[in-house]
């Protein structure tokens, strides 16, 4: 159900087509964690497009809610996932969302 991906290829191929692959990883993890979590609210192509309307405002939202999301995705599955929710939003308020995506990624393979 969830695909496994290397963070370092997902890395280097963000910086290789100057963030398109980035846009497709962001919307990938978000459906995700939504099968994962049985919310089928929680869509990829939604938050991407409120992302654009808000100019960025709603990614701040998304960090959080990816960590509350993943935390519970992961007590329904029982694998040992923290509650980030508060890194991953601090993270991506000082401009390292490429960090808040890795350690989301990492947290989507415990569970694929």
């Amino acid at each position: 159900m969830i695909n496994k991906r290397n963070v370092v290829t997902s890395i280097i191929l963000s910086i290789i087509t100057c963030g398109i692959y980035a846009i497709y990883w962001f919307i990938t993890m978000t459906d995700d964690v939504s099968r994962a979590n049985d919310n089928p609210d929680f869509s990829g192509v939604k938050a991407f497009l409120f992302t654009i309307i808000t100019c960025g405002i709603y990614s701040i939202y998304w960090y959080y809610k990816m960590g509350k999301e993943l935390y519970e995705a992961g007590q329904k599955h029982n694998v040992d996932i923290s509650d980030n929710s508060v890194v991953y939003l601090i993270l991506g308020i000082f401009g390292l969302g490429i960090v808040a995506y890795c350690l989301i990624q990492t947290d989507l393979n415990k569970l694929a």
